[in-house]
């Protein structure tokens, strides 16, 4: 049997987040009898991680760990005490060349101490970097030079670094070539089936009326609210454009310094096609609002294969997204692609509006494919799957 310990992700059962969705996704889709999966969840996860230390979840073994209240510290505690259970818990139950799998590179001026432990078990250390944390504009500057430190230690002492974009895996062999690292490409995942929900539900029909909006009728955004994800170009773009559409926005704004800065900046409640309407929890109620959008535009620059860019591409019919290599890498010639520097994003949606039918349907049928070749949740388990059971990597470094 193949141990999987995975450390990182806030846990399963997965409210939001990617990393949290990735393992709900990989546990559920298990294909091998081979693998036993352990996954970290923090206490304050879900009420199974509050009642319970230890628990089963989607085949997999879930345990609880306590995080204390240290602010920004508190994600490299959990990883710590995280790591820390797994490796105790592999040499309780004599755990055969167990598999320690990092998401997020928190860790790293601690990893060396643990590594050690992990090779005397005759485990190895997998490490996710995910994107360009140490980027991130919501981090002050210590902290932004503290996740680039750290990224550096994880790299450092990984036996493999999974890469879920190929632009990822490029900045690890590129900017860390002294340790000679060994990496490798696996993306993320994303859903290809469709709504269960039709025009007609009622579900559907209050939430465009109480939205004052028409299906194909608008552009849309889905995405955290913070600065480095480009809101401030989109929108100031989006005013620029003759579209006669609306521009909905999904996301959080409750008491978010940002928004009022960002209305400061932009103006953007004069223009009645702006429409921020909330989050939407429901699945089928967002997949719905995704397929019937005119486009989507996605402004994430600093993270790897966005999880909302993939449902983006297997749901909308046309993209307009950022043009940075991350994006480029997943979406190809299957996109219309602006930049912020050269203010061309209205440019972009005056174009869109324009494209026949016929170049739309086209379009679609491109982005659906690439969905379908590369980035179904079935290819991302077997990938995975075939990685651990024929983990051959030797961690004499």
């Amino acid at each position: 049997m193949q141990h999987i310990y995975i450390i990182g992700s806030k846990g399963i059962p997965a409210r939001y987040g990617g990393y949290e969705t990735f393992v709900e996704k990989l546990t559920a889709g298990q294909k091998s009898s081979e693998i036993r999966y352990h996954v970290a969840s923090r206490r304050d996860n879900t009420k199974l991680s509050q009642e319970n230390d230890v628990f089963e979840y989607n085949n997999a073994e879930i345990y609880s760990v306590d995080v204390p209240n240290i602010g920004p510290a508190q994600a490299i505690a959990y990883d710590i005490k995280a790591l820390r259970w797994a490796i105790n818990n592999a040499k309780k139950i004599g755990a055969q060349s167990p598999i320690f799998y990092v998401l997020a590179a928190r860790i790293g001026p601690f990893i060396g101490h643990y590594v050690k432990q992990i090779h005397a078990l005759g485990g190895t250390y997998f490490i996710n970097p995910d994107g360009h944390e140490w980027k991130r504009a919501k981090w002050p500057l210590p902290v932004r030079k503290y996740w680039k430190f750290s990224e550096r230690g994880m790299i450092k002492h990984a036996d493999l670094v999974i890469a879920d974009n190929r632009k990822i895996e490029e900045y690890v062999v590129d900017t860390y070539n002294q340790f000679s690292p060994n990496t490798t490409f696996i993306a993320y995942g994303t859903d290809t089936i469709p709504s269960s929900l039709t025009k007609e539900d009622s579900k559907v029909r209050n939430w465009f009326q109480d939205k004052n909006i028409q299906e194909n009728s608008y552009y849309l955004i889905v995405g955290r609210f913070v600065p480095e994800n480009n809101y401030e170009t989109m929108i100031r773009e989006f005013m620029k454009s003759d579209s006669k559409k609306d521009l909905v926005i999904v996301t959080n704004v409750e008491k978010n310094k940002f928004y009022q800065k960002l209305l400061k900046l932009t103006n953007f409640d004069k223009d009645k096609r702006i429409k921020f309407v909330g989050t939407v929890y429901d699945q089928p109620l967002l997949r719905y609002i995704r397929e019937n959008a005119f486009a989507y535009i996605h402004g994430h620059e600093v993270g790897g294969t966005n999880p909302s860019l993939l449902e983006a591409l297997s749901s909308t019919q046309l993209n307009l997204l950022v043009d940075v290599g991350f994006n480029r890498d997943v979406a190809h010639d299957a996109a219309i692609y602006w930049t912020k520097e050269d203010g061309n994003l209205a440019e972009g949606v005056n174009m869109a509006d324009k494209l026949s039918s016929e170049k739309l349907k086209e379009i679609r049928k491109n982005s659906a494919q690439i969905i379908l070749n590369e980035y179904t949740w079935d290819r991302i388990i077997r990938l995975y799957e075939r990685q651990f059971t024929n983990n051959e990597i030797s961690t004499i470094r």
